[in-house]
């Protein structure tokens, strides 16, 4: 007898999300193909896709779509990646310019087959699009670098206006949910970040497992590794082969953990089911 297909949990309504349409939406998709570019947007699955790009905007991803690592809750698709495209820190910037973008973000998989992590590219990048829009503000999302600091040092030194890096969820899950990553490593570099007088960011998500008790010493660890901005959301599991929901937080909750973690002094927080590490992040500069 065949074995029935395993489903994906239901979503409470909370979770809803509006279908992309619009005219805003259309212009950003044709451009992102016609300069033969990836996002997160996208890769990701992101619940927020139709807000964003009806809105003009779109959190790019640098150095391919291919990571060298395999976190179960990530859609990006893990193996060997091809060699960086030299021309796409320049076709990025272009593309930010096309968009009249205020605020960009950027992202990239995790290079960890590259010798500087690929810090060069991102540097190059950051130069790139401060070049052609001087008045667009710009938010890096980057891997850990594994702990390599002259990788860190070099993207810190093209000076974004905010360096981020996600802890994706609690320490004892890091086996399961993140295996090749390590929770003391990022929060290293969040604390270095913050010292480089560069504003520090990070995020992670609710429903893997992880209890109240761990969340809340999540927070109190990125407050003591000086985290200035945290974003926190609901997982939505990709497909049926990635870590599943254990459960769906209800939006109460969400804004019970944002209390908190502006309590212990981290400046900006943003947190809500629908909540991703890039959400509404132009106005964590004011």
């Amino acid at each position: 007898m065949d074995q029935v297909p395993e489903k994906l949990p239901h979503k409470p309504s909370w979770l809803k999300v509006k279908l992309p349409k619009g005219e805003n939406y259309l212009k950003v998709k044709e451009l992102l193909s016609q300069q033969n570019l990836s996002t997160i947007c996208q890769s990701g699955k992101c619940p927020n896709l139709a807000e964003c790009w009806g809105a003009g905007t779109a959190t790019f991803m640098i150095l391919g779509t291919v990571c060298t690592r395999n976190c179960t809750f990530c859609n990006v698709n893990p193996g060997k990646p091809f060699a960086p495209d030299a021309n796409e820190p320049q076709k990025v910037a272009e593309s930010v310019k096309a968009m009249h973008l205020k605020h960009c973000v950027i992202t990239s998989v995790t290079r960890d087959d590259l010798p500087d992590k690929g810090a060069a590219h991102w540097k190059q990048t950051i130069i790139e699009i401060k070049k052609l829009n001087p008045n667009t503000s710009l938010e890096v999302l980057i891997p850990d670098m594994k702990d390599d600091s002259d990788a860190l040092e070099l993207i810190i030194k093209a000076q974004p206006d905010i360096i981020s890096h996600n802890v994706e969820t609690v320490k004892r899950l890091y086996k399961t949910v993140r295996p090749q990553a390590d929770y003391l490593r990022s929060l290293r570099q969040i604390q270095k970040t913050h010292e480089s007088g560069i504003r520090s960011k990070s995020g992670f998500m609710l429903g893997l497992g992880e209890t109240e008790e761990e969340i809340l010493e999540l927070i109190d660890d990125l407050n003591d590794h000086q985290v200035d901005i945290l974003s926190i959301g609901q997982y939505l599991q990709p497909t049926t082969e990635h870590h599943k929901v254990i459960d769906f937080i209800h939006p109460d909750k969400f804004k019970a953990y944002a209390q908190y973690a502006l309590k212990t002094g981290i400046k900006y927080v943003e947190s809500g089911p629908l909540v991703r590490s890039s959400y509404h992040s132009e106005n964590h500069l004011i």
